[in-house]
């Protein structure tokens, strides 16, 4: 099969499963399809009533079907407008419905994708597939569908218009379809890749703005504006030249195609004048077929422009469909877990992320008894974080074995294993709601609001709650910008309290603190961590000193293990990290 062939049938198979969306909606969607094609039948019908009026009222001199000619135009603009109205209608119901659905899911899979698709994917470009990938799949499905339909009932019911009255004239006409569907089939293809690559420049501008209204004190402060503001002009630039190929490709094979069926046009009204002259047919039935044969080019042209908005929906449910297939996060777990002890046990672990040249873990093996902190140290990129990715399953380690309680963490179905598990990282994340709602978040949406101010107070996040004029129903922003850096920490850190799982995960959890409040949270740190298992990713040295174990990570081993003092005594990278934070 030629590559040609190819895209034809995938296109075929992607419209296909697209219209089963519509399915869903076929009493709505099939009332659509009738009235679009009444709404041609109506407009052939009407052009036939010219050449009954022609032959008999106007050459004939019949008056009653001069007379009857008036209410004949009005009955048939009532049928045509109520045809069109109801076929818009239940159109639009559909691919709006469609439309809701579609989203849905594309949101439904993102929150079910494992880390690994969105490393790997700009944050742009998955906004635009629910934002304006979904908009070209409901015109491909609306527009093309109510264009396609009420145009081939008017092409249909024209030529049979035609072939009533001559069809070896109408064999005439349809001399150039071959040559017309050729060139339908070339630019079908090219307006689907220039739509793919539109579709991509979208996102790429998308991912643009994103940056630039998320990072503006960055962007000021280091003088970014120029560099943003190329970046910027480049893909929109791109999605510009992207669009003008389509406009230019669009805008060749209308009138390509309009000129090839102005030539059967030509050929029939040649031949069609001589039968008029040899008294083969009436004057009526002349500009009968010459109507309808004018009536069938817009209808052609409408096709050729359609075709503009099937490619960019085929090419737009492409990328979603891509999306709804991916691989969704493992969960081939079959144990239930109501409250884990909380034992934890890293065995050989080795692991290396999707494209990354090394490894990031090598050969891990950690002991953590349940209800002891464990604090992992180390620089940059040293591994520290992945331990504790790895321990909230977002990644799937490549070999060892990662166990709580003694067995594999992987037995465990995946919800039931991560209610064991209050987690705070560096790049606290708030959602724009209240304070309450924050605190109280997902499955802890139940709880009292005693409670939630009993973990603001241990998080030592009540004392700005409560000088809030709305307290708890204050609401925060988008990422919580409305609050401070500490605020939102301490936010996070009452969200964990509240959570009270059995096992803890502090990444750097009190980097956004100052001194003051630091020692606050520590105390408050201290109490929550007590016969909680415990895991700190740490960069402070002084917010871990009381840990039971500290693993030195470098460059994904462990280098050192000990107590604060026996590594102190040790004099290694502990040691010099140490020193260097606290020398002053």
């Amino acid at each position: 099969m030629s590559k040609q062939a190819a895209d034809v049938v995938s296109g075929i198979k992607t419209y296909r499963r697209l219209l089963s969306y519509v399915v869903r909606y076929w009493k709505a969607f099939t009332l659509a399809i009738v009235c679009n094609a009444a709404y041609g039948f109506i407009d052939t019908e009407f052009i036939k009533g010219i050449q009954v009026l022609l032959d008999e009222g106007l050459i004939k001199k019949n008056p009653d079907y001069l007379i009857l000619a008036p209410a004949f135009v009005i009955v048939i603009l009532i049928f045509r407008g109520l045809a069109g109205f109801i076929a818009a209608y239940s159109m639009a119901w559909v691919g709006n419905n469609m439309l809701r659905d579609m989203r849905r899911e594309i949101f439904n899979s993102y929150l079910t994708l494992p880390a690994k698709f969105f490393d790997s994917n700009k944050t742009g470009n998955l906004l635009a597939k629910v934002i304006f990938n979904t908009e070209q799949l409901n015109k491909a499905v609306t527009d093309a569908v109510t264009t396609i339909v009420r145009n081939i009932a008017i092409i249909f019911f024209a030529l049979w218009g035609m072939i009533v009255i001559s069809w070896q004239l109408t064999l005439l006409f349809l001399i150039t379809v071959p040559l017309i569907a050729i060139i339908v089939s070339f630019t079908s293809r090219r307006f689907r890749i220039i739509s793919k690559r539109i579709q991509s420049a979208m996102g790429d501008i998308s991912h643009a703005t994103q940056e630039g209204v998320d990072s503006y004190k960055e962007i000021k402060i280091y003088g970014g504006q120029d560099y943003e503001r190329n970046n910027f002009h480049r893909v929109n630039s791109n999605n510009r030249n992207q669009s003008m190929k389509l406009e230019m490709t669009k805008a060749a094979s209308v009138p390509i195609i309009q000129l090839l069926a102005g030539v059967g046009l030509a050929l029939v009204l040649y031949y069609a004048v001589g039968s008029v002259i040899k008294g083969q047919m009436t004057e009526g039935q002349f500009v009968q077929i010459v109507a309808l044969m004018m009536l069938i080019l817009k209808p052609l042209k409408a096709l050729s422009a359609v075709n503009v908005i099937l490619q960019k929906g085929i090419a737009a449910a492409e990328s979603i469909f891509e999306v709804l297939d991916e691989e969704i996060e493992k969960d081939n777990g079959k144990l239930s877990l109501d409250k884990a002890i909380g034992t934890i046990g890293f065995k050989d672990v080795c692991f290396q992320y999707p494209l990354a040249e090394r490894s990031a873990l090598k050969n891990i093996n950690i002991e953590i008894p349940a209800g002891k902190t464990i604090a992992l140290v180390g620089r940059s990129g040293s591994g520290k974080s992945t331990v504790a990715s790895l321990l909230l399953r977002f990644y799937d380690i490549d070999s060892g074995k990662i166990t709580l309680d003694g067995q594999s963490i992987e037995d465990y179905k995946l919800d039931d294993y991560r209610q064991q598990i209050a987690f705070v990282s560096q790049q606290v994340t708030l959602f724009n709601d209240t304070i309450a709602h924050n605190i109280a978040y997902g499955d802890l949406g139940n709880t009292t609001e005693k409670d939630i101010v009993d973990a603001a107070k241990k998080a030592h996040a009540w004392e700005f709650i409560s000088e809030l004029p709305d307290g708890l129903g204050t609401m925060v922003g988008e990422k919580g910008m409305l609050l401070s850096g500490g605020q939102r920490q301490r936010l996070a850190i009452a969200r964990a309290i509240l959570k009270d799982a059995p096992i803890l995960i502090l990444d750097e959890a009190t980097s956004a603190l100052d001194t003051e409040s630091e020692k606050l949270i520590q105390e408050a740190m201290n109490t929550v961590m007590n016969n909680r298992t415990t895991v700190v990713v740490a960069h402070r040295l002084s917010t871990i000193e009381n840990a039971d174990l500290i693993l030195v990570i470098e460059e994904g081993a462990i280098s050192e293990s000990g107590s604060h003092e026996e590594l102190l005594q040790q004099g290694g990278i502990y040691a010099g990290l140490h020193q260097m934070q606290f020398k002053a």
